[in-house]
């Protein structure tokens, strides 16, 4: 899914902002697709210090945040550390496919109508955004394809001016749920990520590593059942028919969400009984204690990228 993105001297490290959290976390590899916790820690941030949201400040308060950062790494054992990877809240972020209607002539038309497209579809002008995007496969009607992920540059600003402050040099930075999904980077078949926040869920179908479908769903806790199931019908009626593809692997992230009853949905909609990942499942290994895979899967997901 990173291939686009890959840079061989990505960190081994990263930070996570979590839902009221952030977290520091070092990785080691461990074998063949597998990866340890070198070092981490995660402690929690008030909502008077940070308050993530797509259009509005994040960071209230500068000096808090320095403190708090500060305290985390101290925490971890990676004071010394200077480049991270990043992964920002679901809230402060936003992710789409962007299908055009045909090849555009040049590379500068094909920028040009993916400006707009993403103006259109993040709701911001482009200079207002900061957008990473990379090309995927194309749609069943040969259509082009890109995944695409925006935050806003005042958003983003307030984020590296405190890492500034810290002497910290962020060079990847990522909605959470791309940092979540990597860890299916490895795994081949049809993967579902869904990763909650305060106001609903995030859904990303992985097929052969790659993103094929993008949900940002706002709901009630009470309601992600239904959006769930119907997610799911989606992806039996336009992804699974003809034998092309099952559902392999799902990861469920986040809280406020029944495992188990995700997984009874998911058996009703495919008619499949699916396992949710665990760490060990993916290739994760965190030693007994206070840490959480809730908490470290999108920061450790960016710092796998380090460890080649």
């Amino acid at each position: 899914m990173f291939g686009a993105l890959l840079n061989p001297n990505y960190p081994k490290a990263a930070i996570g902002f979590g839902s009221g959290n952030v977290s520091a976390v070092s990785l080691s590899r461990q074998g063949r697709g597998r990866f340890g916790v070198r070092s981490a820690a995660t402690i929690a941030v008030g909502e008077e210090i940070l308050s993530p949201s797509f259009d509005s400040p994040n960071v209230l308060d500068h000096f808090g945040l320095l403190a708090v950062l500060d305290r985390l790494v101290t925490d971890a054992g990676l004071a010394s550390q200077k480049k991270w990877s990043v992964t920002l809240p679901s809230a402060s972020t936003r992710t789409s496919i962007i299908t055009l209607d045909d090849a555009p002539a040049s590379r500068s038309e094909l920028e040009d109508v993916l400006d707009w497209k993403c103006e259109n579809t993040f709701g911001g002008s482009s200079s207002e955004l900061s957008v990473t995007r990379f090309k995927i496969s194309p749609a069943s009607d040969s259509r082009p394809r890109y995944f695409a992920s925006a935050v806003q540059y005042t958003v983003l600003d307030e984020y590296e001016a405190v890492f500034e402050e810290l002497g910290w040099q962020a060079g990847l930075i990522l909605p959470r749920p791309l940092g979540e999904s990597n860890w299916f980077s490895r795994v081949p078949g049809d993967s579902l990520l869904i990763s909650t926040q305060e106001n609903g869920f995030t859904a990303l179908l992985m097929r052969d590593k790659e993103p094929v479908v993008v949900r940002s769903v706002t709901c009630q806790r009470s309601e992600i059942d239904d959006e769930v199931y119907r997610l799911l019908i989606y992806y039996q009626d336009r992804f699974a028919t003809g034998g092309e593809g099952h559902l392999s692997k799902l990861l469920v992230l986040g809280a406020g969400i029944d495992r188990e009853r995700i997984s009874e949905i998911t058996r009703e909609a495919t008619g499949n009984v699916l396992h949710i990942a665990t760490p060990e499942d993916l290739g994760f290994e965190i030693p007994a204690g206070n840490l959480s895979f809730e908490d470290l899967a999108a920061p450790a997901g960016l710092a796998s990228l380090g460890c080649g």
